[in-house]
């Protein structure tokens, strides 16, 4: 994860300034690295690197997850209550991608039992990296449809 400490100084903000496709395609990459998207794939969603608060979005959200700049005061209790870790106390099922680059998930997981009170399924996805909806949509959406089946 050494990328979000790189953002946590003006050398990452200009080096995102300035390779925003690159930079990102590495990360996508890294996140996911058994994903084969393509490069139409990829310049879909790239477009959007292109806007023109994308460098200072990013740099702020990594910055803030690290306590390096401030939140918006309008939603600083909100903050101090998720800072809390409430329980979700809804039907859940936990989608993990089995090849996610940034943190593998656990076979078992103690704490998402005592996050989700009503945990319906803790899932790994084999094929999938961070981004489980992009690479598996189908496991996302059986999901969908099962716990919408759960919960009449």
């Amino acid at each position: 994860m050494w990328y979000q400490w790189y953002f946590n100084t003006e050398r990452g903000r200009a080096g995102l300034a300035a390779n925003r496709r690159p930079f990102c395609r590495l990360l996508w990459k890294m996140w996911s690295p058994t994903w084969r998207f393509t490069d139409e794939t990829y310049n879909r969603t790239a477009a959007s690197f292109d806007n023109p608060d994308f460098v200072d979005v990013v740099i702020h959200s990594y910055r803030h997850r690290n306590l390096n700049a401030p939140g918006e005061p309008r939603f600083a209790d909100v903050e101090r209550r998720l800072a809390a870790r409430p329980t979700v106390d809804v039907p859940t099922i936990a989608l993990y991608g089995a090849d996610d680059g940034i943190a593998k998930p656990a076979a078992d997981s103690p704490a998402d039992r005592a996050a989700f009170t009503k945990l319906i399924a803790r899932r790994i996805v084999t094929g999938a990296g961070h981004c489980v909806p992009r690479e598996k949509p189908e496991a996302v959406s059986s999901a969908m449809l099962e716990l919408l089946t759960a919960t009449r």
